[in-house]
């Protein structure tokens, strides 16, 4: 986050995520994009840690009086697909769940290196692109992150998660507040200012936890945007599988097999 305020977009392809940034690069608006286009395009330019998106970062513009002092403001606009998104919500997972950071390269390197690996894995199985290590063999890949898998039992360990109980109401405004020992709380209000009220407040009494104010039309839409918050890696699990299958040409129904094999090159590349 370059400032105070964001937005995530999350679209179905990478093609349709270029389609609509051009076409919102072209508006006629007077917020102000700081960044060349290609500064924050970690799509053609994977980090290191495997994370791939786009990020814009405008200055917000504003002609009204009642909105002058904001004038100014850094805004943050990321970009993500359905499989980017996937990958970095088992990230911050990883983060809750564990003693290590991958997302910001602390604790064990494991975990660095098996995100890594999997950020591979789902860009050749599913967007026809690369993530941090081009230059590997697809069966090298799988067989690298299957190694990982087998000493953290990673897969196993976020497949075991129990997500939290889904959101029953037809409030619109949710709070979710995540505590330091993984704890997550939803609260949810009729309208957005009893929401920001309440925001506000739980905010100045609990600053040791992480509070987030959504608005969303359903419960799924919630779930779907802050699966971090709901230890849902689900998704994550199934493409990596899924994904290890595509590049080995070997079903994941048993990974220590499958990276026997692999190991004595049984597979065909």
């Amino acid at each position: 986050m370059d400032d105070v305020a964001g937005c995530r977009l999350i679209f179905p392809n990478i093609s349709d995520l270029y389609a609509f940034r051009g076409t919102f690069h072209r508006a006629r608006f007077n917020h102000k994009r700081r960044n060349d286009i290609d500064k924050y395009d970690y799509i053609k330019q994977p980090k290191p840690t495997g994370y791939k998106g786009i990020h814009d970062v405008y200055v917000y513009d504003v002609n009204s009086a009642t909105g002058k002092h904001l004038k100014g403001l850094m805004v943050e606009i990321q970009y993500r697909t359905k499989i980017q998104h996937a990958w970095a919500t088992a990230v911050e997972v990883i983060g809750f769940i564990t003693e290590s950071q991958p997302k910001f390269q602390e604790g064990d390197t494991r975990y660095q290196d098996a995100m890594a690996l999997a950020s591979e894995i789902l860009a050749r199985a599913f967007e026809s692109t690369h993530g941090p290590f081009p230059h590997k063999e697809g069966i090298e890949l799988v067989r690298d992150f299957l190694r990982l898998d087998k000493e953290l039992k990673l897969l196993k360990t976020l497949q075991g998660l129990n997500s939290a109980d889904s959101i029953v109401s037809t409030n619109r405004n949710s709070i979710l507040i995540f505590s330091p020992s993984g704890d997550l709380e939803i609260k949810t209000y009729r309208d957005a200012p009893e929401a920001l009220r309440a925001l506000f407040q739980l905010e100045k009494e609990h600053p040791e936890k992480d509070i987030v104010l959504v608005r969303a039309d359903t419960s799924e839409e919630v779930r779907f945007a802050f699966k971090n918050y709901f230890s849902d890696a689900q998704d994550f699990v199934h493409l990596v599988e899924e994904g290890c299958q595509v590049l080995s040409g070997a079903p994941m129904v048993d990974k220590t097999a499958v990276l026997t094999a692999l190991n004595k090159n049984r597979l065909k590349k």
